[in-house]
C-alpha cells in the first residue's frame, strides 16, 4: 500500500517540475519564436511536463498536480476529501518551490527585471499579452479547465481499455489548450500553477489570482458531475 507521504511527497514533486519547466519555458526559453521557443514551444512544454510526470508518478498518487483535478475528483467520487486537502497543501507547495527555484535561477541574469506578472504569471487586462478583460479571461479558464478534466476523466476512466495511453492524452489535450489560450490569460487551468509565479511576482498577478482558483475549480466541478450525469451513467440509467 502507498503511503500517505509519498503521495504527498509525489504531488509536490510533480507540480514543481510542472510550473518550473512551464513557466521556465516562458521566462528562459523566451516566448519570442524569433529567438526563443515562442507560443508552441511554451505549450509544449507544459504538456510534456504532465506527460513526464504522469509515467513519473501516475502510480504512486495519479500524478493530479493541480487543486483543481483533485477537487474535481472528489465531486466525481473518485477520491475523499480528507486525501484532497493533503494533495491541495503539496500541489502550492510544489507550485512555490518550482517558481522559487525559476525566480533564483532568472535574477541571476544580468539585466533580470522583475516586471508585473513576471516569471510566467497568469493575468489579464490592460499590459498583460493581448489585454482580454475579466469575463473572457473567466470564461476561458472555467472552459479550459472543463475540457481538461473531461479528458482527465475519460482518460482514467475504469471503463477505458485504454487507460495506459492516459498520460499522453492528457499531456496532449493540456497542450492543446495551451496553443488556444496562452493570450487571453497565459493559461492556469491549476491553481497551485497560478499561486506560485504571484507569490514572487506580487502586484497585479497576486490581485488577480482570485480568478485563476475560482475558474479552475468551477470548471472542474462541472465536469465531473456532466462526466457523471451525462457521459458514463450507471449502468441504470443508460
Amino acid at each position: 500500500m502507498i503511503s500517505k507521504t509519498s503521495k504527498f511527497v509525489a504531488e509536490m514533486l510533480g507540480t514543481m517540475v510542472l510550473v518550473f519547466m512551464g513557466c521556465g519555458s516562458a521566462v528562459i526559453a523566451g516566448a519570442d519564436g524569433t529567438t526563443g521557443v515562442g507560443l508552441l514551444g511554451i505549450s509544449f512544454a507544459f504538456g510534456l511536463s504532465v506527460v513526464a510526470m504522469a509515467y513519473a508518478i501516475g502510480h504512486i498518487s495519479g500524478c493530479h498536480i493541480n487543486p483543481a483535478i483533485s477537487i474535481a475528483m472528489v465531486a466525481a467520487g473518485r477520491m475523499k476529501a480528507d486525501e484532497a486537502v493533503r494533495y491541495i497543501i503539496a500541489q502550492i507547495l510544489g507550485g512555490i518551490i518550482g517558481s522559487g527555484i525559476l525566480y533564483i535561477i532568472f535574477t541571476g541574469h544580468p539585466g533580470a527585471e522583475m516586471k508585473p506578472w513576471a516569471l510566467g504569471s497568469n493575468g489579464w487586462g490592460t499590459g498583460y499579452l493581448d489585454q482580454y478583460n475579466t469575463l473572457s479571461a473567466f470564461v476561458a479558464e472555467f472552459v479550459f479547465t472543463f475540457i481538461f478534466l473531461m479528458v482527465i476523466l475519460g482518460a482514467t476512466s475504469s471503463k477505458n481499455i485504454n487507460g495506459g495511453f492516459a498520460g499522453l492524452a492528457i499531456g496532449f489535450s493540456l497542450v492543446l489548450i495551451h496553443i488556444v489560450g496562452i493570450k487571453v490569460t497565459g493559461v492556469s487551468v491549476n491553481p497551485a500553477r497560478s499561486i506560485g509565479p504571484a507569490v514572487f511576482a506580487g502586484g497585479e498577478a497576486l490581485s488577480q489570482l482570485w480568478l485563476f482558483i475560482a475558474a479552475p475549480v468551477l470548471g472542474g466541478i462541472a465536469a465531473a458531475f456532466t462526466y457523471n450525469s451525462l457521459i458514463e451513467m450507471p449502468e441504470k440509467q443508460a
